[in-house]
């Protein structure tokens, strides 16, 4: 193929690779990964890849601003904080406020992302959080949904290691903690339909470091 034959397909190629939907080597020659492209900007009608932003996640910065805190020690800086996104399960040392902490993470955090049916109603309830965004798999900043019984349990996950997820949440051990839950209780992980997902894998952390928990409270 000569040089004036392939500008055109080179043209195309800079195109999608433009748009995030790489073609490979730009070399003007059709092959598998032009075509593999352009069909990723189809089934995409037409649009960029979008690029997850680098730099911390806002929701885990929420999750964060408050480790430590403990509902009875921290009761009123506790429910202040809980209560930041407008509204709150009520008194964290008598509710269980997993699913608040989560909430007011994620409301603060991405004030535009929406939460929608029974989750919208009700984000107390641990398993409702099954309907948030888009399904992933466990990747650092995630929404992890654990089954507890005929309950749930719910947190981001932050690590792992061979039997278990480690997990920023509330209402573990009275507290906002990081735990260990085991893989076996998981229902499902979610990912803020606002943001792109990171493809990234869980670090691997040391079992010895963090408390297991079977039943958070």
């Amino acid at each position: 193929m000569s040089i004036t034959t392939r500008e055109p397909f080179r043209l195309i190629q800079s195109g999608l690779d433009q748009l995030g939907h790489s073609p490979g080597d730009i070399d003007g020659l059709w092959g598998r990964e032009t075509a593999r492209a352009l069909r990723s900007l189809l089934d995409a009608n037409g649009r960029a890849v979008m690029v997850a932003p680098s730099g911390p996640l806002p929701w885990m910065s929420e999750a964060k601003s408050a480790l430590g805190r403990h509902e009875a020690r921290d009761r009123t800086w506790l429910m202040d904080w809980l209560k930041r996104d407008g509204r709150t399960l009520g008194d964290p040392s008598k509710n269980p406020w997993c699913g608040d902490f989560v909430e007011t993470c994620i409301r603060v955090g991405l004030p535009d992302e929406p939460l929608l049916g029974a989750l919208g109603t009700n984000p107390y309830w641990a398993r409702n959080w099954l309907l948030f965004g888009q399904e992933v798999r466990p990747t650092p900043g995630a929404v992890l949904v654990f089954s507890r019984g005929s309950g749930g349990h719910v947190g981001f996950a932050i690590g792992q290691d061979t039997t278990h997820f480690y997990v920023l949440g509330g209402n573990q051990s009275d507290a906002v903690t990081v735990a260990r839950v085991a893989k076996s209780r998981l229902l499902g992980a979610r990912w803020p339909a606002t943001v792109p997902p990171r493809l990234q894998t869980l670090p691997i952390m040391t079992p010895g470091d963090f408390l297991t928990s079977t039943n958070e409270i």
